[in-house]
């Protein structure tokens, strides 16, 4: 089944404009710890698991809250380039994105704190099939990297705040 979301990018601007989309935004997750290193994710009716692997004394029930990272930046990708894809006319026929973060475990467990706990780099390639030539996916890209939420928290400095109760 093929979805169309070529005026969807148009039909939301023009909410936003007019004011009747619901802005701002807010997405909402619950974690619950489930013993060990398990826990149990719920957004919307939606739940996952993350855990830490083996290796790490974990029982590899799920991904690890880095890989979950990774994906959420993944999957944004994908959805903002066919958003941005299709809103320009371009045929994206398959699109998939592979990232690697690397990261010293150093920071993580308090050895050296020169060193931070979380990525110290993330890289990848996105792969995509489409008859689009290779300026007008270029263009695409710098429309879709300016334009990617999970990009821009990252890359950005998000305030973060977290009340013990």
């Amino acid at each position: 089944m093929t979805t169309s979301y070529s005026n969807l990018l148009e039909l939301t601007r023009e909410k936003l404009t007019e004011g009747s989309a619901i802005n701002p935004l807010t997405v909402t997750v619950k974690s619950e710890n489930q013993g060990g290193f398990e826990s149990k994710i719920f957004a919307r009716d939606h739940t996952l698991t993350a855990d830490q692997p083996f290796g790490f004394r974990g029982t590899n029930l799920g991904f690890k809250p880095s890989e979950l990272l990774l994906a959420a930046l993944a999957a944004c990708q994908e959805v903002t380039w066919r958003l941005y894809a299709e809103s320009l006319g371009i045929d994206i026929k398959r699109i998939s994105i592979e990232l690697r973060g690397t990261q010293d475990l150093r920071g993580f467990m308090g050895l050296d704190e020169t060193i931070p706990p979380g990525f110290m780099e993330i890289e990848g390639e996105v792969r995509i099939d489409s008859s689009a030539s290779a300026t007008e996916l270029e263009e695409l890209q710098k429309l879709v990297d300016n334009h990617c939420p999970v990009l821009d928290d990252l890359n950005r400095n998000v305030p973060v705040k977290l009340t013990l109760k």
